[in-house]
């Protein structure tokens, strides 16, 4: 069964390791094989991953383009231990994307990767807020004034 992506104006679209550019028009593509493919909205560049999160998904991505887990699994491990030193809430999300690269599933890591991202915004939005209530000298979470 064909992989069926949809392409709007000007994206871009990563197949193995060629990146193909849309024109000017919406493109409907049908992929066949077992090259990893992602779409721009899922690609995280070296500059763009600035958080400890950020840089767990682009070492899964880095895997899943090259098709190579040995090759990034002590950087990998190096950054997932750190987070969780930092942040032990994260580790249900690290069991996740460790359990998907453990079965070699890596697009499905990349995923459980977004979500520990999405968690991580979620953790420094609470952080900012708290900074917020003290900076104004509001009580903080859960206590009445």
């Amino acid at each position: 069964m064909s992989l069926k992506v949809e392409l709007k104006p000007h994206e871009r679209l990563v197949i193995g390791n060629c990146v193909v550019t849309n024109s000017d028009q919406r493109t409907r593509l049908f992929i066949d094989g077992k090259a990893p493919v992602l779409r721009e909205k899922d690609i995280l560049t070296e500059a763009s991953a600035d958080t400890p999160a950020k840089r767990i998904y682009f070492a899964v991505q880095l895997m899943y383009l090259d098709d190579d887990i040995d090759r990034l699994r002590r950087e990998y491990f190096a950054l997932v231990t750190d987070l969780v030193r930092a942040a032990p809430s994260t580790m249900a999300l690290i069991d996740d994307i460790n359990n998907e690269i453990l079965t070699g599933q890596l697009y499905k890591a990349l995923r459980a990767a977004k979500k520990l991202i999405q968690y991580e915004q979620e953790i420094f939005a609470n952080a900012a807020a708290g900074r917020a209530r003290v900076s104004t000298g509001g009580p903080p979470d859960g206590q009445s004034a």
